[in-house]
């Protein structure tokens, strides 16, 4: 399952992030999926909390965003939302376009929980 291994490369980027803004956890994670990715949203949300567990963003939630197909006509210069497996321009019918957006995974946002800095001074 080689989404197990997206997952980890995921709380990999998010561990930086968690550094770079120190934040001491992670609310939320949100990934933008097109449907030609060659991911399963399904089984990424499975192995997200195996992949999760004993890290930082242990208690977080995966929150995935199916983007759609877009395809834009070499012909009449439309861009459309198509089915993944009917890449024909649905203006003029033609079937010579160009993927525009679907095949893309994207780390999209993380939500994180920041440490407050006064409330930490207050129970030194």
């Amino acid at each position: 399952m080689h989404e197990l291994s997206i997952c980890r490369q995921i709380i990999s980027q998010v561990k930086q992030i968690v550094q770079q803004q120190k934040a001491s956890a992670v609310e939320s994670i949100t990934l933008n999926i097109g449907p030609l990715s060659g991911v399963e949203a399904a089984l990424l949300k499975q192995a997200f909390p195996f992949a999760a567990a004993h890290t930082i963003a242990e208690n977080s939630e995966l929150i995935i965003e199916e983007l759609p197909v877009v395809i834009q006509c070499n012909q009449c210069g439309m861009k459309t939302s198509t089915l993944p497996n009917r890449l024909v321009c649905s203006h003029c019918g033609n079937y010579h376009t160009q993927l525009i957006s679907g095949d893309e995974m994207l780390l999209a946002s993380v939500e994180l929980i920041k440490k407050n800095p006064s409330l930490e001074a207050n129970y030194v």
